[in-house]
């Protein structure tokens, strides 16, 4: 099982819009072979001095059976169709695919 980290750095004041495309997306991944998780997490406004704080970001949390399947998963039509949707709003993107140490 492998666990994907993605960060999707967004415009400022677009963060809602790029949501709304996720939250769309999502039950299409979940029907995807060898999706066990797709969840869409955004930065939790605490003030400590120990914590980032990224409020112009969205943070995916995937599970994937293997590296087969999230690679097909980045072919689909409906991922596609999403990143031509979302081009216009997002400054960058940064992926980890990890994997479990036992």
């Amino acid at each position: 099982m492998l666990t994907v980290v993605a960060e999707i750095c967004i415009k400022p004041g677009h963060r809602n819009k790029v949501l709304e495309a996720i939250r769309s997306l999502i039950p299409s991944v979940l029907a995807e072979e060898g999706c066990h998780q797709y969840d869409a997490l955004v930065d939790h406004q605490a003030q400590v001095p120990w914590k980032q704080n990224s409020p112009d970001s969205i943070f995916m949390l995937e599970q994937w059976e293997s590296l087969r399947h999230l690679e097909q998963h980045q072919q689909m039509s409906h991922m596609e169709a999403h990143r031509e949707k979302i081009k216009d709003d997002v400054l960058d993107v940064k992926i980890l695919v990890l994997e479990p140490t036992a």
